[in-house]
Parts: C-alpha cells; sequence; structure tokens
C-alpha cells in the first residue's frame, strides 16, 4: 500500500471468528502505518448490501478477507456494482486456487457468467505466506524435495478421484506444503520437550490442559524450532505466526503472475515491476475531485456588452439633443431636466450589465465581494434613476387633473420643476439609507453553491468534477432582499395605477405624460415577471445573465423610444419650431374637453327653446300692451338691439309711462340667438334676469 500511496483503504469481510480477529491486526497495522480505514464490512451470506455500502463510501481500495465460496459471490455483486476497473484496487487472500472465480458457478448459483467473473477478476491483488519451497530440488527434512512431495500428492489425490490433470484441485491444495510442515513442527517441538522433560524425570504423556508447566515447554520449544520444509524456510514468531516470505500476485490476462515477495524479518520487499493496471495508471486510493467554476459564456457576455455599450451610446446621445434643443417648445414642455435624469439612470442600468456578467474568469475570489457591491448600488440607483423620473411626471399629471376639478384655473397654472427633482431626490435618499444599511450591517459577500459530482469529459481521467457557482449573499439575504423588492415593488404598483388613472389626459404643462404612461407599463411587467423567474433560475448562469441583461436592456431601449422618439420626429420635421401641432396635445382636445363641450351644446340648445318660449310671451305681451297704450294715449318703445360682434343680444324693454323713473323701467333679460355665446355669457344673462 505504501509502494502505491494507498493511504485510504476499506474492508470487506466474511463474519467468521478467523477473519475477525485478522481485521483487527490489519487495522492496528494500518494505524501504525497512517493508513485511513474509510469503512468495515461484514456479511454473513449475501454481500451485497456490503459491496453497494462500499460503493456509496467512494472506497477503492479494498482489502477482502473471505473463504472461496463467498470470495465468488462478492466477486460477482462486484461485476453488478461495477466496482472493479481502473478506479479500483481488491484484494483478495491468496490461498485460492488459481481459477477459483470461474469454478462452481452454476454449483453455487453464481448470477455472473464466467466472462464477467473474468473481468471483475482482472488486476486484482493477493498475498499470501509462500507455500512452496522455490529452490524445487533441495532437500528438505523430510528427505524429499518440493517437487517430490508434489508428485506424491497429486498421485494420492488421483486414487481419490480428483481430476488433477485438468487442474481441479480440491480447497486446501494450496495450503498441503504448511500443512506438512505443520505437522514436521508439532513433531520436533514434542522432541525437545521430551528431552527437557526426561532430565527430570517427567514424561511428555504426563500433560494436561492443566498443566502450565508442560505447556510452557511446549511452546518454548516450537517457539524455537527452525527447519527447511516443502514451503520454505520454517520458523514462528513470538506471537506464534509462521515467519515466511509473502507473495504478491495479481491476475494478469486471467492468469496469476507474482509480482514480488515481501520479507517480514528483514522487512524488506522485492519488486519484479509487472503489474499491469487498466486505466495504465496507478488507481488512486480516492476520487479526485477537480473544482469547476460555472462561469457565464463568453459569446454571451460580449453580446450582452456590445448591446449595452450601443444603449449607453444613444443615452449619452439622447442627453446632447435634449440639452441642444432645450429651448424647443416641444422638449421645453417635457421637462428636460427631468428626461436627462432618466437618461442618467437609464446609462447607470445598463452599465451594471457589464458588473452582473463579471465572475471567475475575470475577477479573483477577493474582488467578487466589491463586484456584488456594485451590482446592488448601479442596479438600485439607476433604476430609482430612471423611473423615479417617470413616476414624478405622472404624479405631477395626477396631481393637476384631480385639482382641475376643484379650481379650473390650475390647469393654466406652470409646474414647477423642483417639484418633480425633489420627489426623485427623495426616492434616492431612501436608496442610500437601505444599501449603506445594508452594506454597513450585512455587506455581500461571495457564496458558492455546490453541485453534484459529473465525469469528466476524458474517459482516461480518474476523477469527478464539483461545478460550483459563485453568488452575492449576505448573511440575511432574504431579509434585505423583501425589504429593496418591497419598497421597489410598491413604487411600481403605484406607478401603475398613476399610469392607468391618467392614460387618456394631456396637459400641456407635460406634454408627454402619454408615453411616460406606457413606459411605466412596460417597466412594471417586465419587472414582476423577471423577479420571479431569477428566483427559479438562479442557479443557471447563463439563462439568469441572459434573462436579466436583455430584461434590462429592453427596459431602457423601450422607455427611450416612447419618451424620445415622438420629439426627434418633431424635430427633424419642423427645424424652426412651427406649430408642432401632431406632437404637442394643446392642439387636440382631451376626452374631459370633449364632455364639457357636449354638455355646454346641450345646455345652449335648451336655452335656445327657452328663449323661443319667452319670444313668443313677449309678443303676446306686446300685443295686449299696444292695445292698452292705443286705448289710453300710452306711449311704447321697441326693444332696443345691441349687437356685439356676431352676438345679437335682444334687449325687451317696456315703458308704461314715459314720464316715470328708472324704477318704472320692467325686467330686462339678455338672450343670445346664437349658439356661439359663451358659458359665462349665458350665466350673466340669467343672474341679471
Amino acid at each position: 500500500m505504501r509502494k502505491f500511496n494507498w493511504y485510504r483503504v476499506a474492508i470487506l469481510q466474511e463474519a467468521e471468528e478467523v477473519f475477525i480477529s485478522t481485521v483487527e491486526d490489519l487495522e492496528s497495522r494500518c494505524m501504525e502505518a497512517g493508513i485511513e480505514i474509510v469503512t468495515r464490512q461484514s456479511f454473513l451470506s449475501d454481500p451485497t448490501d456490503a459491496v453497494r455500502n462500499l460503493r456509496r463510501q467512494d472506497a477503492r481500495v479494498v482489502v477482502g478477507l473471505f473463504y472461496v465460496v463467498a470470495a465468488r459471490r462478492v466477486l460477482c455483486e462486484i461485476y453488478k456494482q461495477q466496482l472493479y476497473g481502473r478506479s479500483n484496487v481488491w484484494f483478495f487472500i491468496g490461498w485460492y486456487e488459481d481459477d477459483w472465480f470461474v469454478n462452481n458457478l452454476e454449483k453455487e448459483g453464481i448470477e455472473c457468467t464466467a466472462d464477467q467473473m473474468r473481468e471483475a477478476a482482472e488486476g486484482h491483488l493477493t498475498t499470501e505466506a509462500l507455500m512452496w519451497n522455490q529452490n524445487l530440488n533441495e532437500r528438505t527434512i523430510s528427505g524429499m524435495t518440493s517437487e517430490e512431495f508434489r508428485v506424491r500428492l497429486n498421485d494420492a489425490l488421483r486414487e481419490e478421484g480428483y481430476d488433477i490433470d485438468n487442474k481441479r484441485y480440491p480447497e486446501g491444495y494450496q495450503e498441503a506444503p504448511l500443512a506438512y510442515d505443520a505437522v514436521w513442527s508439532v513433531a520436533l517441538a514434542f522432541n525437545k520437550t521430551m528431552n527437557h522433560l526426561h532430565k527430570y524425570g517427567k514424561s511428555l504423556k504426563e500433560f494436561n490442559y492443566n498443566n502450565k508447566e508442560i505447556a510452557d515447554d511446549i511452546y518454548s520449544a516450537i517457539n524455537s524450532t527452525q527447519f527447511l520444509g516443502i514451503s520454505g524456510f520454517v520458523a514462528f514468531s513470538s506471537q506464534g505466526d509462521r515467519i515466511a516470505l509473502t507473495q504478491i500476485e495479481q491476475v494478469i490476462n486471467g492468469n496469476y503472475v507474482v509480482l514480488g515477495y515481501y520479507d517480514t524479518q528483514a522487512d524488506n520487499l522485492t519488486w519484479f515491476d509487472k503489474e499491469v493496471w487498466t486505466g495504465i495508471k496507478v488507481p488512486q486510493d480516492r476520487t479526485i475531485i477537480r473544482k469547476v467554476l460555472r462561469t457565464v459564456s463568453l459569446p454571451l457576455f460580449i453580446c450582452m456588452c456590445v448591446i449595452s455599450s450601443v444603449g449607453i451610446l444613444i443615452s449619452i446621445s439622447l442627453i446632447i439633443f435634449n440639452i441642444w434643443n432645450g429651448h424647443r417648445r416641444v422638449i421645453q414642455s417635457s421637462h428636460p431636466v427631468c428626461n436627462t435624469i432618466m437618461l442618467f439612470g437609464v446609462i447607470v442600468c445598463l452599465t451594471s450589465v457589464f458588473l452582473l456578467g463579471l465572475d471567475g474568469n475575470f475577477v479573483p475570489p477577493h474582488v467578487y465581494p466589491s463586484v456584488c457591491q456594485a451590482r446592488a448600488w448601479s442596479l438600485t440607483i439607476g433604476f430609482t434613476l430612471a423611473y423615479g423620473a417617470m413616476f414624478s411626471k405622472v404624479w405631477r399629471v395626477h396631481r393637476l387633473t384631480t385639482k382641475a376639478k376643484s379650481d379650473p384655473k390650475v390647469r393654466m397654472k406652470k409646474v414647477q420643476p423642483w417639484k418633480l427633482y425633489s420627489m426623485v431626490s427623495g426616492l434616492l435618499v431612501v436608496d442610500f439609507v437601505i444599501l449603506l444599511v445594508w452594506q454597513l450591517q450585512d455587506p455581500l459577500q461571495r457564496r458558492i453553491e455546490p453541485f453534484p459530482l459529473e465525469n469528466p469529459a476524458s474517459l482516461s481521467d480518474d476523477s469527478k468534477i464539483r461545478p460550483e457557482l459563485e453568488h452575492c449573499a449576505s448573511h440575511h439575504n432574504t431579509v434585505w432582499l423583501g425589504i429593496v423588492y418591497g419598497y421597489k415593488g410598491l413604487i411600481l404598483v403605484f406607478g401603475l395605477f398613476l399610469a392607468y388613472e391618467t392614460r387618456s389626459l394631456k396637459v400641456k404643462q407635460i406634454n408627454d405624460s402619454r408615453y411616460v404612461g406606457m413606459s411605466i407599463y412596460n417597466v412594471v411587467v417586465l419587472c414582476l415577471v423577471t423577479g420571479p423567474i431569477i428566483l427559479v433560475i438562479g442557479s443557471q448562469q447563463d439563462a439568469s445573465f441572459a434573462f436579466v441583461a436583455l430584461a434590462i436592456i429592453f427596459c431602457c431601449f423601450l422607455s427611450m423610444a416612447l419618451i424620445f422618439v415622438p420629439k426627434v420626429i418633431e424635430v427633424i420635421r419642423h427645424p424652426r419650431d412651427k406649430a408642432e401641432s401632431k406632437y404637442n396635445p394643446d392642439a387636440g382636445v382631451s376626452k374631459e374637453e370633449e364632455e364639457r363641450y357636449q354638455k355646454l351644446i346641450n345646455e345652449n340648445e335648451d336655452l335656445q327653446r327657452l328663449i323661443a318660449q319667452k319670444e313668443e310671451k313677449i309678443k303676446l305681451l306686446k300685443d295686449r300692451l299696444q292695445e292698452k297704450e292705443s286705448e289710453k294715449g300710452g306711449v311704447y318703445l321697441a326693444p332696443p338691439i345691441l349687437t356685439q360682434g356676431k352676438d345679437t343680444i335682444i334687449v325687451p324693454d317696456f315703458i308704461t309711462d314715459a314720464g316715470t323713473s328708472d324704477s318704472a323701467f320692467g325686467g330686462i333679460s339678455f338672450y343670445t340667438r346664437s349658439s356661439r355665446a359663451s358659458q359665462s355669457d349665458i350665466e350673466f344673462s340669467e343672474s341679471y334676469l
């Protein structure tokens, strides 16, 4: 493990006493070597859940301790869970037969085919004590060489019916030299014990399991026993473990290949460099996670920046146009300073598009919080300047029309510019207070949003990709956003209400109120749509940036078009400031004025009918008076006719006695015969009557 830098391993064991004690020894040795045991899984008969848990724990290097029957079930489950190949290394016990992974599959009900088992077994490692003397012709303590022992063993197995010629060995065949040498070890230890006991007049036959003295003699004898056996040089440690070379093998192309030996006593690893790995390079002991920052697509960012730059240039051009033509009536009546404020707000909003696209591609992590602050300030201030200027106009229009109902002379009054500017200033003050408190108390910071692991594009790259996305957030981000959204939302809704209320009104003091109302409609709709959608697609950097940028750009371009295109067209058509009747709403008649005019016409018609009735009555009275005067010799004066312009006013006057005083005059009433008389004239006539 140290040779291949594996410092994170897992253990899978069968629930047998022999393996439990082995695992405990392995854990203590790993701890001494600084190797982490990431998980320890055990099973009784079905290893499915245990192997699945290894996958969940991202176990790459696994030590397996189980008998060969369980090993076949484990290997099949390894295939099903895909825990083999270039990313995984398995250690199995080395005393299985060479082709254990393809034997008895049908008999044991293994659900994998032989080819699948071979595929899963490819590349796994085994460690075992060296079981055969490597010098085949060297005579051992028994008088046989290891090869002669092998021949005798195979002959005995053939007589028992085993198909040795086709390499069908019984379980435990690999351990036969160990068993044979173990018997020799016991025999030699007993001989030493017998000789030792004979000196004290004792016999080995006196031994029982309560006789500690003889037991200690046997232990001491076997601990000091050393000889050359069939399995090699035989010796035991103080713990009773066999001291022997450890053989390391690997399955390469379906066959076990010796990779090297380890000498426990000398702590020496002899390596032949024959190992073969599926992924060419040595497998890693853990999944290497590479963090990849998700950033806005560069073509998308460039495209939005180009469009925003065009908008900024147009805004600057319109500011120059506004100042250059400030003397024109069409510009003066729309409050050019207020329009300039709106254009400055548009420039700030379009500048924020650049800030929204700045991420890890352009700024380092320690600078990102400053970008977050700049975004918040630019968007908030830009919105207030642009929308606030339009809001103040539509507010003044609403106020003028409301007061005009009680005082008609209000319509003739000039709107004081400071009233418009003061409203924008008030909104800016609120923004400054909120943003300043936010920045001082709970400033925006760089927050990383992690995403699920993804596979790399290259199959040869044995790692995982952890996508990350940068966000601007503070500890109480929801609270601050709620305050800003609530405040701006109220202004948007109120502006929508005012725009609806003044949709059909025209005021000569603010000649572009209708277009301002249309701009407010579009801004409100886009803001109400953009806000919720951003909360949904906030984790998709390209979609989020594109949606917000397009919403800002569309609002700015549409507002500039609605408010300034008619002015530009009017100035181009009438370069010397002529009547400007098509744009100037004063030349037209509003709906309210049309209704008032129609009402006057109806009243005039009623008065004309009343005049006709009065004249008929006057005629009758004339006739009667004439008759009476003719009887009394009185004088009748014809009523004078007064002419004022085109309006003829009849003044009937009856004098019964030429010598009477002024009080003798009858009632004098004035009536117009023309429909062109004004309401004030009619009111005067009626009041005089």
